[in-house]
């Protein structure tokens, strides 16, 4: 594949990228050790969730093998790798790691010698197929105390069962169990249900967004998402971001924004 174009860059950090990988981003990519971030991709009218056989994220992508380098990139780099139950059931068998969603440089993240993520599953009802292919390998399940009770002993051994109480749990007592099992840089790749979680809490602190080049069209009922589900924030309270870098594949957009102290301030009117 070819090298992302650079249209912007202001994050001005240098991180620890291989060659190889520096290469391909058009730059070296840092985070912070304690960081809480996202990678998600929506159509041009801001569709992050659709019903499709291919689910929603390789459909949206389409033939775009730079969107899976930047997935491989931010697993490559986390500790933990967060996402909620419906993602995983949208996503069968797949595995949530660098080398298996960018297998065109599986060779460059194994030579990096990166650990893969901890999976991470939050599931307020428990509704998991212990046979997912994914929880074979070990996952921390997050859920309620009926979650709990439902799943019993039918995961894989080497998952892990947290209740984290009688209802679903917020951002803050979820991120705060992953950090308890030792996980420091966290990566969520959604779905819009989790995501609205953490930003409702305001603890995420970046979001890695792919804007795919088409229009996916709603309609009433559909159960087609945006970004985030289930939070609002404008009038009063938007999450304000800023941009720290913007890339490009084709007609594929790569943005970074950082929402470190994102609160309720409102930017300069734009006069027209």
């Amino acid at each position: 594949m070819e090298t992302l174009q650079v249209l912007l860059d202001e994050a001005g950090e240098a991180g620890g990228l291989p060659e190889a990988l520096r290469t391909v981003y058009g730059s070296d990519l840092a985070l912070a050790d304690d960081q809480v971030y996202a990678n998600m991709i929506t159509s041009l009218d801001g569709v992050a969730a659709l019903a499709a056989a291919r689910g929603a994220g390789p459909t949206l992508r389409g033939d775009c093998d730079a969107d899976r380098f930047v997935m491989g990139l931010l697993r490559a780099l986390a500790d933990a790798l967060l996402i909620g139950a419906g993602t995983l059931r949208a996503d069968r068998n797949h595995l949530w790691t660098a080398a298996y969603v960018d297998r065109q440089h599986a060779d460059d993240y194994r030579s990096w010698g990166r650990p893969d993520p901890r999976l991470v599953v939050v599931t307020a009802s428990g509704a998991l197929d212990p046979a997912e292919r994914a929880l074979q390998a070990g996952a921390l399940v997050i859920t309620t105390d009926a979650g709990a009770r439902r799943l019993g002993n039918r995961l894989p051994a080497a998952c892990t069962v947290r209740s984290l109480g009688a209802t679903a749990p917020s951002g803050r007592m979820i991120l705060d169990a992953v950090r308890a099992e030792g996980h420091r840089r966290i990566l969520t790749e959604g779905g819009p249900t989790i995501l609205s979680r953490l930003v409702t809490d305001r603890m995420l602190d970046e979001l890695f967004l792919t804007v795919a080049p088409v229009l996916a069209g709603r309609r009433s009922g559909d159960g087609r998402l945006g970004l985030v589900e289930g939070g609002t924030f404008l009038p009063d309270a938007g999450r304000w971001a800023r941009l720290l870098s913007l890339r490009r594949a084709g007609s594929h957009l790569f943005l970074r924004y950082s929402l470190r102290g994102s609160g309720g301030g409102v930017p300069a009117p734009n006069r027209r």
